[in-house]
């Protein structure tokens, strides 16, 4: 079964870390551009971040720039996203998504191959 699966949401206090992590069955990360997205409340699907297959492209929205990373690890066909400093308006669930393209940076939420069923965090004292 083809699926990306995303864990480690959670509820954290303003200025926590969590990381999250989305890990592909059923194929292969190497030949995937991965994104990140999050959609809180009533507001649309935003892009996050985003990392190309060679890890030569990545992007973030400017709202997480200097708070959040991106990573991925090929071997255990995993993407990452370490989220320091978090605010209250980071509460959204969080999504990635997969497309198969080379030299890519995929930051806006449509077109892709594949989506995780999303993890929530919430931030909040």
């Amino acid at each position: 079964q083809v699926q990306l699966v995303e864990s480690g949401g959670d509820l954290v206090q303003p200025g926590g870390s969590l990381r999250l992590s989305c890990v592909a069955s059923g194929f292969t990360l190497d030949y995937y551009a991965i994104g990140w997205f999050r959609q809180a409340p009533g507001k649309e699907r935003e892009g996050v971040s985003c990392i190309s297959t060679r890890e030569d492209i990545i992007y973030y929205a400017d709202s997480v720039k200097g708070r959040f990373t991106i990573s991925r690890d090929n071997v255990k066909n995993t993407v990452y996203l370490q989220m320091n400093s978090l605010k209250p308006d980071d509460t959204a669930v969080y999504y990635c998504a997969a497309l198969e393209v080379h030299d890519v940076c995929v930051f806006a939420p449509l077109g892709l191959d594949y989506w995780g069923q999303g993890t929530q965090v919430t931030v909040s004292s």
